[in-house]
């Protein structure tokens, strides 16, 4: 494992002042290196990471909603190590490192399982977490079949509840992650991401992970990924992943719909074109994904940003479905999303006709 001596810069996301940590996970060496990390930072005790009631299901944080995410982090021990089928970006969902972000995109689905705050958690088990994979991956053995998530090696999603690019700014979890992936043969990492960390291009992951870095139009990022990358630096950094050893891959998503959006995604496409070289285009895939909304955090947005919910929540054109958790989810309706899919492909093939689309919903 990485030593506290490896220890990255802080994020310009994070400046923590309260620490919420598990006495087991302070108890960790990894715990005791994020402490090291923050030392002006106020640690108070909490017996669980997800019950934390002044953080989690507390509606007078609305307001303070990016402040919360800028100046709290949570460490905790992950109790349940399961890997979880998954068959559409990846074979396999991995056990989390971390649960949360310090980005604040409007669309996010993952503050609706936590309640209206949603800082980082850090998991300090990482050892557990990688002895784990290690066996999953050996009682998998070869892929039989190439599939959609990769022809020759089964997929580890390593960031489904958090951006793997930030984590990797508060912990060493992700760098020990990546060249735990680098030596597994049949195996690789994948995580989506809207934060260029140009430290992961100091690693050495030898292919075995794959960056999926997600792109949408200019003006509606500024609108919608609140405190993420600017798509400028996203695209200036495709080349670069590429070129130091990562597969890299693209996320359409979401595909929010409001006037004009055919025209912003094509000058998109053609600025992508125009950024990436050979290298990257021969290598490339896109999942395209299409918005789907909450309730409960539509409601929330008005509290914080109710411009974004002007182009998030649009009725006329929506359906509604309830969750397998329960909640109250809307999407496109079915012929107004099958011709958004449609379209999307079709300005692909057009403008981009070099990248692959892996899958489109």
């Amino acid at each position: 494992m990485t030593s506290p001596s490896s220890a990255h810069p802080h994020s310009p996301l994070l400046q923590v002042r309260r620490i919420w940590a598990e006495p087991e996970a302070q108890a960790d060496l990894r715990g005791q290196q994020v402490l090291a990390r923050f030392p002006d930072a106020e640690i108070i005790d909490v017996e669980s990471h997800w019950q934390i009631p002044s953080l989690h299901g507390n509606e007078g944080n609305v307001d303070r909603w990016v402040r919360v995410k800028t100046e709290d982090l949570v460490l905790g021990v992950k109790k349940s190590l399961t890997a979880r089928p998954n068959g559409r970006s990846a074979d396999w969902i991995a056990p989390s490192t971390a649960n949360g972000c310090a980005m604040a995109c409007a669309y996010c689905y993952v503050p609706r399982r936590k309640g209206y705050a949603n800082p980082v958690t850090v998991f300090t088990n990482i050892d557990a977490i990688i002895g784990y994979l290690g066996r999953h991956i050996r009682r998998q053995g070869a892929k039989p079949a190439p599939n959609q998530c990769d022809p020759i090696d089964w997929v580890y999603d390593i960031g489904e509840n958090s951006d793997c690019s930030v984590d990797a700014t508060i912990s060493d979890n992700v760098a020990d992650l990546i060249a735990f992936f680098a030596r597994q043969a049949g195996a690789k990492a994948s995580f989506a991401t809207k934060y260029v960390n140009r430290d992961l291009l100091d690693l050495d992951p030898r292919r075995g992970t794959r960056i999926r870095f997600s792109l949408m139009p200019e003006a509606d990022s500024r609108l919608l990924d609140i405190r993420t990358s600017t798509i400028d630096d996203r695209l200036a950094v495709l080349n670069d992943f590429v070129d130091a050893g990562y597969q890299v891959h693209l996320n359409f998503s979401p595909v929010v719909l409001s006037a004009g959006w055919r025209e912003r995604w094509t000058e998109l496409l053609r600025r992508l074109d125009d950024a990436t070289d050979e290298r990257f285009k021969q290598q490339a895939a896109v999942e395209i994904i299409t918005l789907t909304h909450n309730r409960d955090l539509h409601e929330v947005n008005l509290g914080w940003h109710p411009k974004a919910e002007e182009v998030l929540w649009t009725p006329g054109i929506q359906q509604t479905k309830r969750s397998q958790t329960g909640g109250i989810n809307v999407r496109y309706r079915n012929t107004v999303k099958a011709d958004a899919v449609h379209t999307m492909v079709e300005l692909i093939a057009t403008h981009a006709p070099w990248l692959t689309v892996r899958y489109a919903f």
